[in-house]
């Protein structure tokens, strides 16, 4: 296993650099240019305005020379000023933003896992039955109605009509806050997780070994749990990691409607602004996320079946 996580450790290396390479030619040859008189916020740039700006941010060099300098600094962990906010450098951005997001992110996936595996399991032995109806009901909503539907609906009933929680705010100190955001991002990956996990289980109940572990006079519990459940955990858990990815790296719609200080605001105006120093920091920083949350999902495989090898 360790020589296996080596291999896999080394590999992403080229992964990154490729996935810069690709990130930087297609920011930088997208139509309009960050020092456009809408993305600097001013009505109008005289040509040498221009010239000193594109020479401040060094725009003005060969992009092979951009890029250049971009990986040499980005190896030393300064990925540049943004150009949006001009006074904050990315790095200090992404280090004050991103516990947030991430904080957000694992109590949704916490949530997504528990609930969306339960109702999964549940909808699966109780196939056709209330509970079965239930579960592909709540998927079905998780998955067409969009976050911020989800977030006006909670607001209106547990904040403005029951007004049992906070409208806004994440706060630590005060759990209230973490409730309604934290829902509203987890409905989405819970609903994947029922389904596919309802699936999944289905399959693995039809198979032959199963009905011989029925066969053999073992309670209905131990066959679920110890048969079942162990084998049809693997595809569900390969979702796993995208998904970690997905909501741990900020969330814009959710952290917008109630004001969390996260990533996903910045990402989205940097794109908006063409900011690319933020948007090369967030793409890498989403693309090494991702890799690694897969490398920690293959690992587990060979906890959930032994018969799983790394040689």
């Amino acid at each position: 296993m360790v020589q296996y996580t080596l291999n896999r450790l080394i590999w992403l290396i080229p992964t990154i650099f490729a996935m810069s390479l690709i990130v930087f030619v297609v920011s930088h040859n997208t139509p309009g240019s960050p020092l456009d008189p809408a993305a600097e916020g001013r009505n109008s740039l005289s040509d040498e305005q221009m010239a000193n700006l594109r020479a401040k941010y060094g725009l003005d060099k060969p992009l092979w020379v951009q890029y250049k300098n971009f990986v040499l600094n980005a190896l030393r962990g300064d990925f540049g000023t943004s150009f949006i906010y001009k006074t904050r450098s990315v790095r200090d951005i992404i280090g004050e933003t991103f516990p947030t997001s991430l904080q957000l992110g694992v109590l949704a996936l916490v949530i997504a896992i528990t609930l969306g595996v339960t109702l999964g399991v549940l909808a699966a032995v109780n196939q056709n039955g209330p509970l079965d109806y239930f579960s592909i009901g709540v998927a079905v909503l998780g998955t067409s109605l969009p976050n911020f539907v989800i977030a006006i609906f909670l607001i209106l009933i547990f904040s403005l009509k029951l007004r049992w929680l906070p409208t806004i705010g994440w706060e630590l100190d005060n759990p209230k806050t973490l409730i309604l955001p934290t829902i509203v991002l987890a409905l989405g990956p819970l609903a994947i997780l029922a389904r596919y996990t309802r699936s999944s289980m289905i399959d693995v109940i039809r198979s032959d070994y199963v009905r011989t572990a029925r066969a053999k006079g073992l309670a209905e519990r131990k066959v679920i749990v110890g048969h079942v459940l162990k084998n049809a955990l693997i595809p569900v858990i390969t979702l796993i990691g995208p998904l970690f990815a997905a909501v741990g790296t900020g969330s814009f719609v959710v952290e917008q409607i109630f004001a969390v200080p996260g990533m996903g605001k910045f990402f989205v105006l940097s794109m908006a602004g063409r900011d690319y120093p933020m948007i090369m920091a967030v793409i890498l920083l989403y693309g090494v996320f991702l890799a690694v949350m897969n490398l920690v999902v293959d690992l587990f495989y060979g906890v959930l079946d032994p018969r799983i090898r790394f040689e």
